[in-house]
């Protein structure tokens, strides 16, 4: 610390600027011995904060600082999600309300001890978490704290917690808890109702013979908890770009409000870490970025997060199960929360040596003879920032794949990077359980073998100690598919994914024969993959009517948000023809719609989701209404070009087009999208460019409608996006945040970025000294705190 505070003051005076906030401390004041902390903030244009420490504890300090000053509000609403005191706080409708299951969940995982446990063990950064990690959060809560201490509550500027008795100094356990939270998120989490409303039957008849629950209902079920989460991105090879450096196109689609937005940094540990890019609010570590020489982004994975295990119980107790013959009783714990006024709610939970039973109703019931039980795999992983923090200090994505390796640590993404060497990598690298060919075929029953062959559900016979997952010998975890077992590509040309399975990473090379927990592979890809790779392909063959071929971050960037709509370039021709020779059709409620109108709009649509593309949400709403259907079939041998002809003979295609009429009602058909499709900060309309993925876009924005008004409100979509090159002097490139920095309305920061991506416009990538000290907003100050 003493040699941080002299380096601190030093970087001060070279800035020329006079350091506010904490005093730079003296070489003599005894930070080394007292543990305190400190870290150099410069922040740039739109806030972005520049953090330099001498260590990753005091890095960990300022990042827990300026995160507080920006969005100080989610951070400690977070941290009453995973405290199990929502309903306390705020409020609950009766012992079923939504706050009260969510704080059952968490109060269960507090009352398991389930963090504690999760940093017990060798501090090696795969069995438990390193010390560098736990220094990095240790000085978080510290600055998140330090900031609330001098701020107070009742003087926060965001209208949101300002005063409010909820908001309180974080423990290192608060985070550890919305680490795990974040974790779980598609598995034990997205299963978190059917977990607490578990309940045995009433009375124990006699057993019945369990029937497969019907596929589309399950998966229906279970893929709506994770709703609201996707990705695209590119890596690009030498190959693919004008310079033959290697380049990385970052574009995650993620909720636009709460915990779950991204925060812009660049943090430095001189001679250890320098990394920009972004995490997510309250997260100490960049999750998608840059260093020098190796770039990565993130894409939502298809695999799945957790299996079902079928219990055969024991008649006359619901709650016993047989395994290889012998009975077993589950483990019944009673969790109880405050609710504010509705007063305690106590509710027994019942595990098993798999995992908690879980209830989707109509699906995976608990009857007298049959009850369902879960294993969670991302439920004991605390790898996870060691893991990012080891991706930031690869040099090349050689060296990437060998942190995923060892780390085994991506909850429910995969991995997309290039370097500067101009190679690329996609990998589904992320946690998944083992779920062999070999183990599905002899332990799935025969009844939910359709099940997952076709949606990757495994149900295994929970009756058999030999159907548990077993551990891969070169897993970094008990439980989970080792990295032999996982598909992963390297090219000098480029690697995409759009929330599809690995497949088709490259269709020149396609990745197949892995275990169909993964993902599926020879199936019909979405839309937005299709024109994602179709993208490149035009790029590549200079046919995108941009100059030249290959790519620069400008033609990236140009490509990102030339907010082509696939789904149109394939229908619109058909769907005019058709609607012009049968202008009367039938809506799903039977009342017959004119569509002579929205012919004429579709007819103007630009096939684009610009400003001033008129019609392109009557599309949108078509496309939603299921009007997409093809005549033609897949084609695994052109899988980007199949299917592409629309179905006229299929009456439901103009039945979703007068659905789309009926809820346009009040809505001018052929209106401006940016005069409708907006998003709101304080009492500004700002116009929202993008569309939604259903219609095969790659730029998405989902932004629900409000009828006879429009989209007002952007809930999900486009977040951090970033086209950045590794070049011979550094990286360089564009990146912006779409919905601006703070969530606080009174922050400079709060819709700067969001007006700056209205009009398709970037920030600059800001690593170098040079690039930082080029900001002509940049605003130096140091904070500091003394140990106690």
């Amino acid at each position: 610390m003493r040699a941080l505070s002299v380096r601190l003051a030093a970087a001060a005076v070279a800035a020329g600027v006079v350091v506010a906030g904490a005093a730079v401390p003296s070489p003599a004041s005894g930070f080394e011995r007292d543990r305190g902390y400190a870290a150099l903030i410069r922040r740039a244009s739109y806030g972005v904060p520049h953090i330099t420490a001498g260590n990753f504890a005091g890095l960990g300090f300022g990042v827990g600082y300026v995160q507080a000053e920006d969005n100080i509000c989610v951070i400690a609403e977070d941290v009453v999600t995973v405290s199990g005191e929502r309903s306390r706080w705020f409020g609950a409708a009766g012992p079923d309300d939504a706050n009260v299951r969510s704080d059952l969940f968490h109060r269960k995982a507090i009352d398991e001890r389930v963090v504690d446990r999760l940093l017990e063990g060798p501090r090696d950064g795969v069995r438990s978490p390193s010390d560098d990690v736990r220094d990095q959060m240790r000085g978080f809560v510290a600055g998140y704290n330090h900031f609330l201490r001098r701020t107070g509550v009742q003087n926060i500027t965001d209208p949101a917690c300002r005063g409010k008795a909820w908001v309180r100094p974080l423990t290192v356990t608060d985070v550890w808890r919305t680490s795990w939270a974040s974790m779980v998120r598609a598995g034990s989490r997205a299963l978190l109702d059917g977990i607490v409303s578990a309940t045995p039957p009433a009375a124990a008849g006699s057993a019945t013979a369990a029937e497969a629950p019907d596929a589309a209902a399950v998966v229906a079920a279970l893929d709506g908890a994770s709703a609201g989460i996707g990705s695209n991105a590119y890596g690009l090879g030498a190959r693919a770009t004008t310079s033959g450096n290697g380049m990385v196109l970052a574009n995650p689609h993620f909720p636009w409000q709460g915990s779950e937005r991204f925060y812009r940094m660049h943090l430095k540990v001189p001679g250890r870490y320098d990394v920009e890019g972004a995490a997510l609010i309250g997260d100490p570590i960049i999750e998608i970025g840059h260093n020098r020489t190796v770039a990565w982004s993130h894409t939502v994975s298809t695999a799945r997060r957790f299996v079902w295990h079928r219990l055969s119980l024991v008649p006359g107790d619901p709650t016993s199960y047989y395994v290889d013959g012998r009975p077993e009783k589950m483990r019944a714990r009673t969790v109880t929360v405050q609710a504010g006024a509705a007063g305690a709610v106590s509710r027994t939970l019942y595990d098993t040596r798999y995992g908690p039973v879980v209830v989707v109703p109509g699906t995976f019931d608990w009857t007298a003879g049959t009850a369902y039980a879960i294993t969670d795999v991302n439920a004991g992983n605390n790898r996870s920032f060691d893991g990012w923090l080891r991706m930031g200090q690869a040099k090349d994505v050689r060296q990437l794949k060998a942190v995923l390796d060892r780390h085994q640590f991506l909850p429910w993404v995969n991995v997309i990077a290039a370097d500067a060497r101009g190679e690329a990598l996609y990998g589904d690298h992320s946690v998944i359980p083992r779920v062999t060919d070999a183990l599905a075929a002899a332990c799935i029953p025969a009844a939910f073998q359709p099940l997952y062959a076709g949606s990757g559900q495994a149900v295994l016979d929970g009756s058999r100690s030999d159907c548990a997952l077993g551990r891969d010998p070169d897993a970094a975890a008990p439980g989970i598919l080792g990295p032999a077992n996982l598909p992963v590509r390297f090219r000098d040309d480029y690697v995409t994914n759009s929330n599809d399975s690995h497949w088709l990473a490259n269709p020149a090379a396609p990745l197949e024969g892995y275990p169909r927990i993964i993902g599926n592979e020879r199936t019909e890809r979405s839309l937005r993959t299709r024109l994602g790779i179709d993208q490149i392909q035009q790029r590549l063959a200079g046919t995108d009517g941009l100059p030249g071929k290959r790519f620069t971050t400008e033609r990236l960037w140009q490509t990102t948000f030339g907010n082509r709509v696939h789904g149109a370039e394939l229908v619109r021709d058909d769907l005019v023809a058709l609607c012009r020779r049968e202008p009367l059709a039938t809506a799903s409620n039977g009342a017959t719609v004119d569509l002579t109108a929205a012919c004429e709009a579709l007819a103007r649509f630009d096939l684009r989701v610009n400003l001033d593309s008129r019609g392109a949400h009557l599309f949108s709403e078509f496309a939603l209404a299921g009007g997409i259907r093809f005549a033609d079939t897949f084609d695994v041998s052109d899988p980007v070009r199949t299917p592409r002809r629309l179905n006229t003979q299929d009456p439901r295609v103009r039945t979703a087009l007068a659905d789309a009429v009926q809820r346009l009602a009040g809505i001018p058909l052929d209106a401006k999208l940016g005069d409708i499709h907006t998003d709101t900060r304080g009492h500004r309309r700002i116009p929202i460019h993008g569309g939604r993925g259903e219609a095969g876009v790659f730029n998405v924005i989902t932004n629900p409608l409000v009828p006879g008004v429009g989209y007002p409100k952007v809930v999900h979509g486009s977040s951090f996006v970033m086209a950045v090159e590794l070049g011979r002097h550094g990286p360089s490139g564009r990146q912006i945040l779409t919905y601006s920095q703070s969530t606080n309305p009174n922050s400079p920061w709060y819709a700067d970025q969001t007006s700056l991506y209205s009009r398709k416009g970037w920030d600059t990538i800001k690593y170098t000294e040079a690039q930082i000290a080029a900001d002509p907003n940049l605003r130096t100050y140091v904070v500091a705190q003394r140990g106690h």
